[in-house]
């Protein structure tokens, strides 16, 4: 959701878009809006920044998911406000006890933007689509989400990638899809909610197969439809009118034949403005009417003047991660226990994170299914960690900090601050740091991927509500970002990936958060629930622990 993500921190026509009258700034913003706020017609958000495709199977980072989500809708969605599973085009489903045959009970008048009929066989075109992937489609920058839930492709063009886990998928009639794997997953029936497993239009789908993805070294050039609004047809509350690259601004309408709820704003614009005071400022002078990632210390400013600033749940988690292979001195189990017993994490969340912030110790926040009291805690002990780094004959360790700039994330409000606190604390234990910072995207995300950078600081924020979701990311196998090879650790951690049982799983899950903080590969510093503000005349959607909100429930007073 992300929200860019880690794990390579993966983990962006003409005549339809005159019926919106949209512009960026001033009074302009409400011209064939006037009258009472309640007839006002357009719903302006504001995001961090740009979304990387239309095409939400493309997708891996929480801007783009926050316009595809509008448009598109996956099998199974979450409950409003929450992270339980619910029915999204399936109304019913189920597996068979093994976890390998799962059957989708679809909902009947479901329509297409495009006019076209949802049904099992579209279902069906989809996945089949998704399997059939070749060339740069294979590359986890342009289908991360596939890799991560069934793994490879009907043909593997790079050996390193795992064979696929989807094997098929039937049309038993219209209404009833039945989707079989190879081996039981973790990641199933989380992976079913996903909107980059969200359902097109199988005459969309025709037209996007004549178009290519392409790659010249790391540079990857999205096929022409995923960056323009003309063939992509989901089911979701509102269709694409426009992406307006100019204005950094996709344009959307509301679909008067969705199969539910219509939506109470007839059309919606989600633009980028890349500053935490631009879009505060933007909401204070009416430019816009809500906006993502809300600074901590604007929040009581904006309650006292009446904004709607309403608070999500914890399901995120803020890390400082340590790359083995890059510092031999991270080797040493006494040097990273030093590091963690260094950083004061309830400084940390007391000054840099809204009210209802939380000190993590473990790789996934504690609303997550595996959490556990039993892992081995690290407190703040600065005594402590000197003592630690000179019994490893490392007191005078040096080491370079990896920080980025000109970005804001859920988990990471302010991230120079949080990395003058950690490196302020780690000072002061003795240890010389060599601040790296780097602009987010491409530099300190590649940085980290390819394990560049000694010490850094990451996160990830919750796709579903399984903690292979947190923990498999991370630490089920070998991994550039951290640099280490222990058995011990990624058995644990896979113990639970392919166990049907969900009693079992979770039960595997706690007894490898226990695995990995006995190892303490890196530092689990904080959870933090992202802030989300509305105008004063916004009634606004129900909030999501998952980043999820529907605009479609959006509706000024």
């Amino acid at each position: 959701m992300r929200i860019l993500k880690s794990r390579g921190a993966r983990m962006a026509t003409a005549a339809v878009a005159a019926t919106l009258v949209v512009t960026a700034c001033g009074s302009d913003r409400d011209k064939g809006n006037e009258g009472k706020d309640g007839d006002k017609d357009t719903f302006v958000f504001a995001g961090a920044g740009d979304p990387a495709s239309l095409d939400p199977a493309l997708a891996s980072d929480g801007e783009s998911f926050r316009v595809t989500r509008q448009a598109f809708e996956a099998l199974l969605e979450h409950e409003p406000g929450g992270s339980k599973l619910v029915g999204g085009l399936a109304e019913k489903w189920s597996s068979d006890p093994a976890g390998k045959v799962w059957t989708f009970n679809l909902r009947k008048g479901v329509k297409f933007h495009d006019g076209e009929a949802f049904n099992a066989a579209a279902v069906c075109a989809n996945y089949d689509h998704w399997f059939n992937w070749t060339g740069t489609y294979q590359s986890s920058a342009v289908s991360y989400y596939w890799q991560a839930i069934m793994d490879g492709y009907a043909k593997n063009e790079d050996k390193e990638l795992k064979p696929s886990n989807y094997k098929s998928c039937t049309a038993k009639d219209d209404n009833t899809a039945v989707i079989e794997v190879n081996k039981a997953s973790a990641q199933l029936p989380g992976g079913f909610s996903l909107n980059a497993l969200a359902i097109h239009s199988p005459k969309s789908i025709k037209e996007m197969e004549k178009q290519e993805a392409t790659a010249k070294g790391d540079a990857i050039t999205y096929p022409k439809y995923s960056q323009e609004a003309g063939i992509l047809a989901g089911t979701g509350p509102y269709k694409y009118v426009k992406w307006n690259k100019g204005d950094k601004q996709v344009e959307m309408t509301r679909f008067d034949d969705y199969w539910g709820e219509k939506a109470k704003v007839k059309n919606l614009v989600i633009k980028t403005i890349d500053t935490e005071d631009g879009r505060r400022q933007a909401l204070q002078a009416g430019d816009i009417d809500g906006y993502d990632l809300v600074a901590p210390a604007d929040v009581k400013t904006l309650e006292d003047a009446g904004y709607e600033v309403p608070t999500r749940d914890v399901f995120n988690l803020l890390y400082l991660g340590m790359t083995q292979s890059k510092n031999k001195a991270l080797q040493k189990p006494e040097v990273r226990q030093a590091i963690a017993h260094a950083v004061d994490r309830e400084n940390l969340v007391k000054t840099q994170l809204p009210e209802g912030g939380k000190v993590a110790t473990q790789f996934m926040p504690d609303t997550v299914a595996g959490y556990t009291d039993k892992v081995k805690k690290y407190e703040f002990d600065t005594a402590k960690a000197k003592s630690l780094l000179k019994g490893a004959g490392e007191e005078k360790l040096k080491i370079d900090f990896c920080y980025p700039t000109e970005v804001s994330r859920p988990y990471m409000p302010n991230p120079q601050d949080i990395f003058e606190l950690v490196k302020n604390d780690l000072e002061k234990a003795g240890i010389t740091v060599t601040p790296k910072p780097m602009t987010w995207a491409p530099d300190y995300l590649d940085a980290t991927e390819a394990g560049s950078c000694s010490l850094h600081l990451l996160g990830w924020t919750g796709d579903f509500n399984d903690g292979y979701n947190f923990i498999g990311t991370w630490f089920s196998g070998k991994d550039k970002q951290w640099g280490f090879d222990d058995k011990k650790v990624f058995d644990a951690v896979n113990a639970g990936a392919e166990e049907p049982d969900s009693t079992k799983r979770v039960a595997d899950y706690e007894a490898a958060n226990v695995a990995i903080m006995d190892y303490l590969p890196g530092l689990p510093l904080s959870s933090s629930p992202p802030g989300i503000a509305f105008g004063k005349n916004v009634n606004p959607p129900k909030v999501s622990p998952l980043t999820q909100e529907n605009f479609a429930e959006v509706s000024f007073k």
